[in-house]
């Protein structure tokens, strides 16, 4: 006990003078002074214990008392408006600096989601009218399970392609990346390459997203949709993890014909469009920068590059599946990388 009391006077003689030189020097100024400087030694005072602190980790103190200074401005109610070099200060702070991409006529580019080589032009000439037709028992099955869950979406959408369209999207993007991270796991496990397979899927997961970024902006879902979304995913996702890890080449003949029917769900949107039985408004922005559509693009052009690249995860998905049940691994042949 006594070793510990003699230690710690030893310390606090040490750390004295850093601690308190300050506070000191502070209240010899308002001796000097006299009343006109009491105000300085009750700052002086309260400031203490920060004082203390910045002189015990000058570092780690520095880097957040120096934030409110770099910001400069306050509000009405006493809160710190960042300017814009703290804005850029705290964008370069660990030292990775903000972003500046332009666009080919040396515009800024807007988006932050993707970026301007990710975008492309989509291939419209593919064949849609493709159909792998069922001729095992797990084909029947992957075929009639997808075609049973299509009559619950019927009844309940009807003919409100664009709230369809975003519920589609929401649940297309799962396999590929529950393909993707399975074999990325697999990967890492037996120390091998996945012969671009992860990158594949990840692509159709990234794409079916976008699809799903653009309709937002058509058709803005309501409260009970979204909670439907929540439901719908969170099933989907469980039971095509589990079916995944259980036969691959099953589940990526689910996503195929899920992909099947995707393109007859986008061929009836675009027919009510070109009927005029929905408006046929503006393309939304981010569809024209990342399907490099024309200005004057309409939301029936976005319908046609979105079913084509829904066409090629039929295919890409088909293929897989069909690899699997030569008896290879996806690893063993190509992956068809930017196929979409």
């Amino acid at each position: 006990m006594m070793r510990s009391r003699m230690a710690g006077s030893t310390l606090l003689r040490h750390l004295e003078p850093r601690l308190f030189s300050g506070a000191s020097a502070v209240r010899g100024s308002a001796a000097a002074g006299g009343p006109a400087c009491s105000s300085l030694l009750s700052r002086a005072t309260a400031s203490e214990p920060a004082s203390a602190l910045v002189r015990l980790f000058p570092v780690r103190m520095a880097s957040t008392a120096a934030t409110p200074a770099v910001g400069g401005e306050r509000g009405q109610g006493g809160e710190a408006k960042p300017s814009a070099a703290g804005k850029e200060a705290t964008a370069s702070y660990w030292g990775v600096p903000p972003s500046k991409i332009t666009k080919e006529d040396g515009t800024p580019w807007r988006w932050s989601c993707f970026m301007p080589w990710e975008t492309y032009k989509a291939d419209v000439s593919i064949d849609l009218k493709k159909h792998h037709v069922p001729a095992t028992l797990l084909d029947k099955i992957a075929y009639w399970l997808v075609k049973a869950l299509r009559v619950p979406t019927d009844i309940f959408f009807q003919r409100r392609y664009g709230c369809r369209a975003m519920m589609l999207e929401t649940v297309a993007a799962v396999p590929g990346m529950v393909g993707g991270m399975l074999l990325h796991l697999r990967s890492l496990r037996r120390f091998e390459q996945s012969g671009g397979w992860i990158r594949a899927l990840l692509e159709e997961a990234e794409n079916e997203r976008m699809h799903l970024m653009t309709f937002m902006e058509v058709a803005q879902p309501r409260w009970y949709e979204r909670a439907i979304v929540l439901a719908v995913q969170g099933v989907f996702f469980n039971a095509y993890f589990l079916g995944y890890l259980v036969s691959p080449k099953f589940a990526h003949r689910v996503t195929g014909y899920l992909e099947e029917e995707a393109i007859h769900s986008y061929t009836e949107y675009l027919r009510d469009l070109e009927a005029g039985k929905i408006d046929n408004i503006p393309a939304p922005s981010i569809a024209i920068d990342y399907w490099r559509l024309p200005a004057d693009a309409t939301l029936k052009d976005v319908v046609v590059v979105v079913r084509a690249d829904e066409a090629h995860h039929r295919d890409v998905n088909h293929f897989a599946s069909d690899v699997h049940y030569q008896g290879l691994e996806l690893k063993d042949t190509p992956a068809p990388l930017g196929y979409h």
